[in-house]
């Protein structure tokens, strides 16, 4: 279980850890992550500036999987330098994930992956698929989550150890 603290917000009148809604569970923050649609996921260009897109993926209780084109720009970029950040597709209550991304290139990996894919988002996509693609996994080292109804009172931090 991560450890839950207040983030450091200056400027944001971001209220004490007991006040306002208090520090969020851990289980709020994964309840999001499962049931996000989407994932928008940051990268690093070779030059530093950031690229951001969106992935279907899954949370599977540890990690968020994703797929993409092995050529495409996000692949090259986590290639080079695997750190990331993920974040859930709902903007009033985000979850935010920082990590470093894997890649999954194991058939059974790929099969797990493919079949929680399929429960998601209902379709009927072959483990083959992913395994031409550029599977990967990543496991946070850091999470925030907030409430926007409670934007004061509800950020909370996630420390993985």
């Amino acid at each position: 279980m991560p450890t839950a603290s207040r983030p450091h917000m200056p400027d944001y009148g971001v209220a004490a850890p007991n006040a306002g809604s208090g520090l969020l569970p851990w289980s709020w923050a994964a309840e999001r992550l499962e049931r996000s649609h989407d994932y928008w996921v940051a990268t690093i260009h070779p030059d530093g500036h950031p690229n951001m897109t969106p992935v279907w993926g899954v949370w599977d209780g540890e990690a968020v999987w994703f797929s993409c084109g092995p050529r495409s720009r996000k692949a090259r970029n986590l290639e080079r330098d695997p750190r990331a950040t993920v974040t859930t597709s709902d903007p009033n209550e985000p979850v935010i994930l920082e990590g470093t991304v894997v890649r999954e290139a194991g058939r059974s990996a790929n099969e797990a992956f493919t079949e929680r894919v399929n429960a998601k988002y209902g379709g009927g996509l072959a483990v083959d698929f992913f395994l031409a693609n550029a599977t990967y996994r990543l496991v946070p080292t850091w999470a925030m989550g907030m409430v926007e109804a409670d934007f004061s009172g509800s950020p909370t931090r996630w420390i993985f150890t």
